[in-house]
């Protein structure tokens, strides 16, 4: 039950616990004490609203930024992505693989916002080698939403 209610949650966390429970042909109470099981557990972390800034009028810059580190002795990777994920800025952090070991997303106002905390507090941690910054300039799908404006076929239908 537990994976269904996920799957479902995940596309849509406003769903109503009364219509959870009749698509998954169970009563309210179980599902409520499920919701409250798992978010005790951390297996649901949140509830989040995916917002097209754009679309709102309201100028926000996301960079994806790649960092190489070096873990130092008795911190490894977690100590060195917790120093980077308690800066309020850092909207996630994770663990790649390939030429780089973190990706970190952030959000700012502007390019130079961004720039700057990239400069002044993650490049000089002990730990990080080197950074790169890449800025997304236009989202066309995010968390499994498409974002950007999906264009109608406009061709007539023609049978013969």
């Amino acid at each position: 039950m537990r994976e269904k209610i996920l799957g479902y949650i995940e596309k849509n966390s406003r769903i109503d616990v009364h219509d959870l429970a009749v698509i998954l042909g169970t009563d309210v109470t179980t599902v409520i004490n499920e919701l409250e099981a798992m978010e005790n557990e951390h297996i649901i972390c949140g509830y989040h609203t995916l917002i097209n800034w754009e679309k709102a009028g309201i100028e926000k810059v996301t960079a994806l930024i790649e960092v190489r580190v070096t873990p130092q002795r008795g911190m490894g990777f977690d100590k060195v992505a917790e120093r980077i994920y308690n800066y309020p800025e850092v909207n996630s952090v994770y663990l790649i693989s390939g030429g780089f070991d973190f990706m970190v997303t952030l959000e700012g106002k502007t390019l130079r916002e961004v720039s700057e905390f990239v400069s002044d507090k993650l490049s000089p941690l002990d730990s990080v080698l080197s950074t790169k910054t890449n800025f997304i300039l236009k989202k066309y799908k995010d968390h499994g939403t498409v974002m950007a404006v999906q264009h109608k076929d406009e061709r007539e239908l023609v049978s013969l």
